[in-house]
């Protein structure tokens, strides 16, 4: 059983912090859980930060098995644990059991899928021009490419899920798989959590003889230490899940260094759905149903929870918003991950009481912090005309926009902000004015989903889990998936270098077998 220290884990060393200590409150009762986390200050973060930089030289260079097999091991000391880690995040975040159950599997499974891409070794883009000394009327000289880590990354803990977007999360998965130290620093709302998970990939370090600041995990003051992080000049890029407020003032501190560096923030998204006439033509009370269930599932604290959906007007459209309504009426609301959640829950519930019309609220739950899910509805004018009907709430909560024709949903769509995902409910007979709607979308949205929810987010080669500005900082990347390996690296190429000089997948015998570019050809 582990026992927990309430202190960071700097380079395999348990470091006391000089500041307040900090301790979790269980939202399901109020009750202040112990230990307290002893906090650090801006010079005990630097030594975290110098131990990744002096880690970054051998580690930037492993080799595939002995890369991949360090993965593999963080993933099997995780399972290894993974009793003490469901019942110290259930305490520290009121999630039930199977949530939790589910989201260990994930956080173990995205690990073994870095690991089999560090294996394959495609991330590398590994390209070779060869020379041709006899081309007219200039010979072309030997050329080779190949990415590179960027060199120590700063990853911060997301609130909404304490193991998949967290300590051993996607950011950090995919920034050690890229080759890069990273240097974690934990939410204050599951400080246990985060704890034992650190511990588990220090085991895997010590395993494999790894220089120890590959990992460190630090408890600090968001505004202090979490600035100082990002701002450290041996940190090269930062991931990042949470607030739009807390994305962008990361986002402007690493704007701000004298050797500006990446954020990958993952802020905000209302994820809309478009219901088109077709859909409404089958079960509606089952479309119903599954709208609800994705709106209220683990009490809508999901990024992709469908914050805005499109009805269509008429005697279908009704149909659906009764049903959906019925459903609400009878949801009862489950604990959120924190008092302060639950209160900006309510906050934001109240503002849109004021700007559109509640047509379903549930029950409160037991609990201080189990707030009724809820359900407003509004014209496409009402919507379009007013940009608070646009904001995200982060929970239970979702807002029916209803419109005349189809032929309005381009312009609509045109209104919405950047999105994580855009969800089609659709027949066949719907083709053509889904056409219409689909080059907006694009520009909008990182997911396009058909006849499904977007809350669910498989860990794959094909998933895309961002999206313009302010789904993320940077649209061109994904949180999720094996793509988001690409987010820390940067290409390199290599002229007339000699053999002896060569990094391993760009040499003549591709002694890694690295999969390569010859010439332009596979």
């Amino acid at each position: 059983m582990t026992e927990l220290t309430g202190h960071s884990l700097i380079a395999g060393r348990t470091v006391a912090g000089t500041g307040k200590p900090l301790h979790a409150i269980a939202p399901a009762t109020g009750e202040q859980l112990e230990p307290g986390y002893s906090q650090i200050d801006v010079d005990q973060l630097r030594e975290a930060t110098a131990a990744a930089e002096a880690a970054f030289p051998s580690y930037s260079t492993l080799d595939p098995e002995t890369h991949a097999a360090f993965l593999d091991s963080i993933a099997d000391e995780i399972e290894a644990v993974r009793d003490e880690i469901i019942a110290r995040a259930t305490q520290e975040t009121g999630l039930p059991v199977a949530r939790l159950t589910g989201e260990v599997g994930r956080t173990s499974g995205q690990l073994r899928m870095f690991a089999g891409v560090v294996r394959t070794g495609l991330f590398r883009g590994a390209r070779v021009d060869p020379a041709q000394p006899e081309r007219a009327p200039l010979p072309r000289l030997d050329i080779r490419q190949r990415k590179v880590p960027l060199g120590p990354v700063a990853v911060f803990g997301a609130s909404n899920f304490p193991l998949a977007f967290s300590t051993a999360g996607g950011d950090t998965a995919s920034a050690l798989a890229a080759g890069c130290p990273v240097v974690f620093k934990a939410h204050s709302s599951h400080p246990g959590t985060s704890e034992i998970v650190a511990g588990a990939i220090t085991r895997a370090v010590a395993k494999h003889n790894l220089h120890p600041g590959v990992f460190s995990a630090i408890y600090g003051p968001g505004r202090t230490v979490g600035q100082a992080l990002v701002t450290d000049p041996a940190i090269q890029a930062v991931g990042f899940t949470g607030s739009r407020e807390g994305g962008i003032s990361l986002v402007q501190a690493a704007q701000g260094r004298p050797v500006p560096i990446p954020v990958y923030a993952e802020m905000s998204s209302v994820n809309p759905v478009f219901i088109f006439p077709g859909a409404l033509e089958g079960d509606i009370d089952a479309l119903a149903t599954s709208y609800v269930t994705s709106v209220t599932g683990s009490s809508g604290q999901l990024c992709t929870q469908p914050g805005t959906v499109f009805v269509p007007a008429g005697e279908n459209g009704d149909a659906f918003v009764t049903a959906a309504s019925k459903a609400i009426d009878a949801s009862v609301g489950q604990t959120m991950l924190s008092p302060s959640i639950a209160g900006a829950w309510r906050d934001g519930a109240a503002t849109r009481d004021d700007n559109a019309t509640a047509i379903a609220r549930g029950s409160e739950g037991e609990g201080p912090n189990a707030p009724a899910p809820v359900i407003h509805d509004a014209t496409l004018e009402q919507f379009v005309s007013n940009e608070i009907l646009h904001a995200e709430i982060f929970g239970a909560a979702s807002l029916i926009v209803r419109y005349a024709d189809v032929s309005e949903l381009p312009a609509a769509a045109d209104r919405l902000e950047g999105q994580l995902t855009a969800t089609l409910q659709i027949a066949d007979s719907d083709t053509e004015s889904v056409r219409a709607l689909l080059p907006v979308l694009e520009r909008k949205a990182g997911r396009i989903l058909a006849n499904g929810w977007p809350t669910g987010v498989e860990v794959g080669h094909a998933m895309v889990h961002g999206g313009p500005f302010p789904a993320t900082s940077d649209s061109r990347t994904t949180s999720v998936g094996s793509l988001a390996i690409e987010r820390f690296l940067r290409p390199v190429a290599y002229q007339n270098l000699p053999e002896a000089l060569l990094p391993e997948p760009l040499k003549e015998a591709n002694p890694w077998g690295v999969p390569r570019l010859v010439d332009g050809q596979f």
